[in-house]
C-alpha cells in the first residue's frame, strides 16, 4: 500500500497492479475465450457469460455487457448491409420482394453470428480496464468473494 495526499488528506492507494493488455483481452473475448488466460470458455451458452473461467478460475461474473453488444452489432451489420443494399438498388433496381428475400435473412444471420464475438470483446475490454468489479481491490470484488465463500465472511466479521 502506498499513501497519497489529496486535498490535505492521506489516502491509502493499493500497490501498483500489473497492466493488462487491452487488445489481447479484446481479441481473446472475440474468440469467445477467457480474457485473462485465453484458454477457458467465456460463455456457457449462446450469450450467457460463464461465472468463472474453467481453465484459470478468473471470476467473470462482474461483467456489465448489457446494451453495448446489441448496439455495436446493429452498427456493424448496418454499415455492411446498407451500402450493399443501396448499391444493388441503384445499379439494378430489383423488385421489392428480391430485397426482402436477400437482405432480411442476411441481416438476421449476420446479427446472430456477430453478437457473441462482440459481447466477448466488451467483456474483455471491461476485464482489461478493471471495470465493474474486475479490479481485485474494488468493493464489488470484495462482495463477490464474500458471496463465494460465506464461511470466511462470517469469521472475518
Amino acid at each position: 500500500m502506498s499513501v497519497q495526499i489529496l486535498h490535505g488528506e492521506a489516502i491509502e492507494q493499493p500497490a501498483e497492479r500489473p497492466a493488462r493488455d487491452l487488445w489481447q483481452a479484446v481479441r481473446r473475448g472475440m474468440m469467445l475465450r477467457c480474457p485473462a488466460c485465453g484458454e477457458g470458455h467465456l460463455f456457457t451458452s449462446y450469450l450467457k457469460v460463464a461465472p468463472a473461467c474453467d481453465h484459470c478460475g478468473e471470476v467473470l461474473s462482474h461483467h456489465r455487457a448489457d446494451d453495448a453488444p446489441p448496439y455495436l452489432t446493429i452498427m456493424v451489420v448496418g454499415h455492411i448491409v446498407v451500402p450493399m443494399l443501396m448499391w444493388l438498388e441503384l445499379r439494378y433496381q430489383p423488385e421489392l420482394w428480391i430485397h426482402f428475400v436477400l437482405w432480411l435473412p442476411l441481416t438476421l444471420i449476420m446479427s446472430l453470428v456477430m453478437l457473441p464475438p462482440i459481447k466477448g470483446a466488451v467483456v474483455g475490454y471491461q476485464w482489461a480496464l478493471r471495470m465493474h468489479g474486475f479490479d481485485e481491490h474494488s468493493a464489488e470484488a470484495e462482495e463477490d468473494r464474500k458471496l463465494a465463500n460465506p464461511a470466511k465472511a462470517v469469521i472475518s466479521a
